[in-house]
């Protein structure tokens, strides 16, 4: 048979040209686009947008109980919270273990909301699954095939952020192992890359979230705390990452930031977490979509 004579056979209703590089996540690989659902009700990928909102790292029962009730009564609908945390420094707070992970499952339950956190060893898939709604794998994990193969093969839905250097291939070809592993709930999330300039944290790429919107069905949200390391910058990156098509937000908020063990220089405050959201909703309207209902009182 001839080059090219087998698309034109009356059998076939069309040809689609497919990569060696990835096959599973790009853009015609499915007819629609991946909606992932998790308990509790968000969803990521709809017209709704997921709000993830907590601290950095879990501390103590009192200090994630504080903060999972402001978010959850300013409308965020999943919880997130480290129990594993890899630092830069070994000597810095490495995170509660598994005493955290109870803690966030208590908090999801008590708050009906789910919870996202971050596994980071694939001999911790099974403890961090029981826990979590959602497994997040970090941008330090974005290569650890290991890891990425151990969670592929794992029932929950997973949160894999771009690596620090990556490029939009090779964040990609991550998503693909998930993927080829059986996992097809997977989202994306954007948090900014390494630049030559040390104003700000990270340097936010926020073109790559109309780009992405291109290249695959998954959705893609936007982790803007970790993306500028500053506070006060992070309410307008998160309404620019609204504006420019994310399917949600990863804010890190505290109920008391100055004496965060971790991240504390980028975390929002209850107040200015409550106030960012209600400035959102106007923003998610222009481009047609809505936040999560918040809880009525009572």
């Amino acid at each position: 048979m001839k080059r090219g004579s087998l698309v034109e056979a009356p059998e076939v209703e069309r040809g689609v040209n497919v990569p060696q590089s990835y096959r599973l996540v790009r853009r015609d690989a499915r007819a629609g686009r991946t909606v992932v659902r998790l308990a509790g009700g968000a969803t990521f990928g709809g017209d709704e947008i997921a709000i993830c909102a907590g601290p950095c790292g879990v501390e103590s029962a009192e200090q994630l109980d504080a903060a999972a009730r402001a978010v959850s009564r300013s409308g965020a609908n999943v919880l997130r919270g480290g129990a594993y945390k890899p630092r830069t420094s070994p000597y810095s707070f490495q995170g509660l273990g598994e005493d955290a992970l109870k803690m966030l499952r208590d908090c999801g339950d008590r708050y009906g909301i789910a919870v996202v956190t971050e596994v980071m060893d694939p001999r911790d898939v099974e403890v961090v699954a029981r826990h979590a709604d959602m497994l997040q794998i970090g941008t330090r994990n974005m290569q650890n095939f290991p890891l990425l193969r151990e969670v592929g093969a794992a029932s929950k839905p997973v949160l894999l952020k771009r690596g620090i250097s990556a490029t939009v291939q090779e964040w990609l070809l991550a998503a693909e192992y998930l993927l080829l592993g059986g996992n097809e709930n997977v989202v994306l999330c954007e948090r900014g890359v390494r630049s030559f300039d040390v104003a700000t944290r990270n340097l936010l790429d926020i073109g790559v979230v109309p780009l992405l919107e291109e290249l695959t069905h998954l959705p893609v949200i936007v982790d803007p705390s970790h993306a500028v390391g500053i506070a006060r910058l992070v309410p307008a990156l998160a309404m620019a990452s609204v504006a420019a098509g994310a399917h949600g937000l990863l804010i890190e908020v505290h109920p008391d930031p100055r004496n965060a063990l971790s991240d504390g220089a980028q975390s929002l405050d209850c107040d200015q977490f409550d106030d960012l959201v209600r400035r959102l909703a106007p923003i998610a309207a222009l481009v047609g979509r809505r936040l999560p209902a918040r809880p009525q009182p009572g």
